[in-house]
C-alpha cells in the first residue's frame, strides 16, 4: 500500500511537471531580431512574431535584457496627425493566434543601451508572460534596410 501511494505521488509530480513544460512550449518565438543603431544612439527595439499555440489566452507583460537599462513594451499610434510611440502594459496573445512585433507597430523598446549594437551580435532577452512563464532567447542584431552600419 505504501509503495503504491509513493508510486502515485511520483506519477502526480511527473504529470504536474509535464503540464508546466507544455504550458511553456505553447508560446513560440519566430524571427526575433534587434535593430542595429549608430554608435551613441541611446535606444533600440526588438521585433519578432510571438505565437500562442495553446488553448488559453495569454499576454506578454514584460521583458528584460542585460543590453539596456530599461525594457518596455511599446506601440505606435496616430495622434493629432502624427505617428507617436506609446508604452503599453501588455501585448495580448489570444489562444491559437500570433502577435507580430514589427517596425511601426508593437515592439519591445531597449532604453538606455549599455553599449553599441552592431550587426551580427546577439542580444539576450527574457520575455515575461501573464501566466507567470518566462522565455529566454538570443536575438541577432540586424541593420535596418538601406542603412549602412559601421
Amino acid at each position: 500500500m505504501i509503495h503504491q501511494a509513493r508510486q502515485l505521488s511520483v506519477s502526480a509530480l511527473l504529470l504536474l511537471a509535464s503540464g508546466g513544460l507544455l504550458a511553456e512550449s505553447a508560446i513560440g518565438i519566430d524571427n526575433p531580431y534587434v535593430r542595429a543603431v549608430p554608435p551613441g544612439t541611446p535606444n533600440s527595439a526588438a521585433f519578432m512574431t510571438i505565437n500562442n499555440r495553446g488553448s488559453a489566452d495569454n499576454a506578454l507583460v514584460g521583458a528584460a535584457s542585460p543590453a539596456s537599462k530599461v525594457v518596455e513594451l511599446h506601440t505606435h499610434v496616430m495622434e493629432d496627425g502624427m505617428m507617436k510611440m506609446r508604452q503599453v502594459q501588455q501585448i495580448d496573445l489570444p489562444a491559437g493566434k500570433a502577435a507580430v512585433l514589427e517596425p511601426g507597430g508593437l515592439h519591445i523598446m531597449l532604453i538606455g543601451l549599455k553599449g553599441n549594437l552592431k550587426p551580427g551580435e546577439q542580444v539576450d532577452l527574457t520575455l515575461k508572460f501573464a501566466d507567470g512563464a518566462e522565455q529566454r532567447l538570443s536575438a541577432p542584431v540586424k541593420s535596418p534596410m538601406g542603412m549602412k552600419m559601421r
